[in-house]
């Protein structure tokens, strides 16, 4: 999988997703429950009922990779949101992926510039 980019677009589903579901049956999450386009370059984070697997969807020239973690012991600490899809940086995704809920952790103040699409 190739390295993240600062503006590649970073997407977590905060519903439970039933993730026997392969590259096409996410792609179609992310197009009709989500409302993103699935070849738009950006990553789709999906977690299961109990939180202790995740599936990654990510569009690259040529086709699709799909990135599974599964967790032997414990859980990961899902958002609560209110809207279907939540956007995340590449820190806040490293560290929901390492095991840090997000809600007891704090953002010091620091300029961060919005990417830009083309």
């Amino acid at each position: 999988m190739t390295g993240l980019l600062p503006t590649t677009g970073i997407f977590i589903a905060s519903a439970p997703v039933d993730l026997r579901k392969a590259f096409d049956g996410l792609a179609i999450l992310v197009r009709n429950s989500l409302g993103h386009d699935p070849l738009d370059g950006s990553l789709y984070v999906f977690s299961n009922t109990r939180k202790d697997r995740i599936k990654i969807l990510f569009w690259e020239p040529g086709g699709y990779w799909l990135c599974t973690r599964r967790l032997e012991q414990g859980t990961f600490r899902w958002p609560q949101r209110d809207e279907p899809v939540a956007r995340y940086s590449r820190e806040e995704l490293t560290l929901l992926l390492g095991g840090i809920d997000l809600a007891q952790t704090r953002q010091r103040q620091w300029y961060r510039r919005e990417a830009v699409a083309a």
